[in-house]
């Protein structure tokens, strides 16, 4: 407090024991009744320590000791001035490893990464080495991301293991994404893979080899399965020709289960369309 017009300020006063912001409010309106009436008497305010007493609705002296001379602070004589230079500075600022807001800005930048991705990633640095290392394999952060934080941290989960546990190591991770891109297997599969690689920790490629789960891309391979099964299902084709186009995803099904889900999906749609509309086509003519 400080008298109207002054422009000195006046005896500084600290209160604890706040828990609230009612208190807070207390406190400073008692604290000023308590220095106007001080200051009015022609006292002087001592710099203290006052505690908030709610149950009087009052501020009470805690401690006066409020400088350095009070507490008997000294100076540690074996303890020498450091002198710190923008050398000094400057090259331990150059030693310091990338900080986890710096990263997580990286990854949005350089990665493509929507915020949430690069916070998820970059929140310990076990996932973020992870994560790196499996995009220099496959080139495609976007697919590695969302395998990372999706399928494989569930397995983690229903595991009990965490990222420093995981066995599967992230260059195979890597890898497995490369074989999709590849169109060496399809998204189904790579999920049965990720299983097994999580399992023995195999790589992607020598589990895929072993288990002859390469996808079929062969367009005249698949054309006959296609034709095959149109034939065998009459009614579904009738169905389609009828414009029912939701019998495409029956066929495409057929396909799948009939190629133990190895058939490649775009180039299994692309050739059921077709066989059908050729027999739309035989029909009309």
């Amino acid at each position: 407090m400080r008298p109207k017009g002054s422009q000195q300020l006046g005896t500084r006063v600290e209160i604890k024991n706040l828990n609230s912001f009612r208190a807070v409010l207390g406190a400073v309106e008692a604290e000023i009744r308590r220095q106007t009436d001080i200051l009015r008497k022609g006292g002087k305010v001592q710099q203290q320590t006052m505690l908030w007493n709610e149950a009087k609705k009052v501020t009470e002296p805690m401690r006066t000791k409020e400088t350095a001379h009070d507490y008997r602070y000294f100076p540690e004589p074996d303890l020498v001035p450091v002198v710190v230079d923008e050398a000094w500075l400057h090259r331990l600022r150059a030693e310091m490893p990338e900080l986890p807001r710096q990263r997580r800005e990286r990854f949005v930048r350089e990665y493509a990464l929507e915020g949430q991705e690069a916070r998820w990633l970059t929140a310990t640095p076990v996932t973020a080495d992870y994560f790196e290392t499996a995009v220099k394999v496959c080139g495609d952060p976007k697919a590695i991301a969302n395998w990372m934080m999706g399928d494989l941290q569930g397995l983690l989960n229903e595991a009990g293991k965490g990222w420093d546990e995981c066995p599967i190591a992230p260059e195979h991770l890597g890898e497995l994404v490369a074989l999709m891109r590849e169109g060496t297997i399809s998204i189904r599969i790579a999920k049965e893979v990720l299983k097994e690689m999580f399992g023995t920790g195999k790589s992607a490629r020598q589990i895929v080899a072993e288990k002859g789960l390469e996808q079929i891309s062969d367009e005249e391979a698949l054309r006959r399965i296609v034709e095959e099964i149109v034939a065998a299902n009459p009614k579904a084709v009738q169905e389609f020709l009828g414009g029912n186009e939701k019998v495409l995803g029956f066929f495409v099904g057929q396909v799948m289960r009939a190629t133990k889900g190895k058939a490649n999906p775009q180039l299994t749609n692309q050739l059921v369309r077709e066989v059908l509309t050729r027999c739309a086509i035989q029909q009309g003519a």
